[in-house]
């Protein structure tokens, strides 16, 4: 199973052009030599922000059409409308080829911080349906860039979402009628956490995500070490625009529950690729 996580920047690369058919082509030609990209997960996507950089346009309608076969979901994490009532969406896409089961959507903590600039940040959970891995939880999620404490807010809340589950996996609801919404949803111990994580290993938040629980079992791990140890992971971000930092630094993870730690495989990163402010990173499992 290959997942590939993007900070696609509303597909709009260095050269000033949005353009997500340059994007999909990238992302899927990562996965050519390893059997394809399976789930592809997307943040900074634009539904009607005319006005960015680019002049990006319908892109959730733009990649659907990109991606034939495909099943396409979307996260908005800010959605209203400009003084001449046209609707703005902005938020992840979590694109699948395989089976979806299960979609989930979760508002992330959005603290009162005053003078402080910010936006909802949320996390997106599609659970597939992998031939060898079985279900698997995706999420999709992009943290808070201007602050720390509503990055550690959020990152709490995403270990409580998958605490979560799998207490529902070992305490499942009571079962209910296929015909009802009290449908009993899917339960899987296999989760995958990715995105843009705006926050670099050494921060406080980065420790609070992969700390174990309270009863010292792991909830997290991050794909990288266990793959090369204490080496640094590759920069993601700042590697050739530096309007946001004055050096590169790597921010974007792939996580995985403690039920996948040992089907981690490979990790690789576009280092070279100009088409977003962030750089791609590609996890296998297997």
């Amino acid at each position: 199973m290959q997942i590939l996580t993007w900070n696609v920047q509303w597909c709009c690369g260095l050269d000033g052009l949005a353009d997500p058919a340059r994007i999909v082509r990238h992302a899927l030609a990562m996965g050519d030599s390893a059997g394809g990209i399976d789930v592809l997960c997307l943040q900074e996507v634009a539904v009607g922000h005319g006005a960015l950089a680019g002049t990006p346009g319908d892109q959730l309608a733009q990649l659907q059409a990109l991606l034939p076969g495909w099943q396409l979901f979307f996260g908005a994490t800010t959605d209203g409308f400009d003084a001449n009532g046209q609707r703005r969406r902005f938020g992840n896409v979590v694109a699948s080829r395989l089976p979806v089961a299960e979609v989930a959507q979760h508002r992330l903590p959005w603290r009162a911080e005053a003078g402080v600039v910010s936006m909802p940040r949320g996390c997106l959970v599609v659970t597939v349906r992998d031939p060898a891995l079985g279900l698997v939880r995706v999420m999709c999620t992009h943290l808070e860039y201007h602050s720390p404490s509503q990055r550690l807010a959020q990152v709490q809340a995403l270990r409580a979402i998958h605490a979560e589950a799998l207490a529902q996996l070992q305490e499942p609801p009571g079962a209910a009628s296929a015909a009802t919404p009290y449908t009993t949803p899917v339960h899987t111990p296999h989760a995958v956490l990715c995105g843009d994580f705006n926050m670099h290993a050494g921060e406080a938040a980065y420790a609070a995500l992969v700390a174990a629980q309270a009863d010292g079992s792991p909830l997290w791990h991050d794909s990288w070490p266990l793959l090369h140890g204490n080496a640094p992971q590759p920069a993601t971000f700042c590697v050739f625009d530096r309007t946001w930092g004055p050096a590169p630094v790597a921010c974007d993870f792939v996580l995985v529950s403690d039920s996948l730690r040992g089907q981690v495989r490979a990790w690789h990163s576009d280092s070279a690729t100009q088409l977003s402010d962030h750089q791609p990173v590609l996890l296998s499992l297997a």
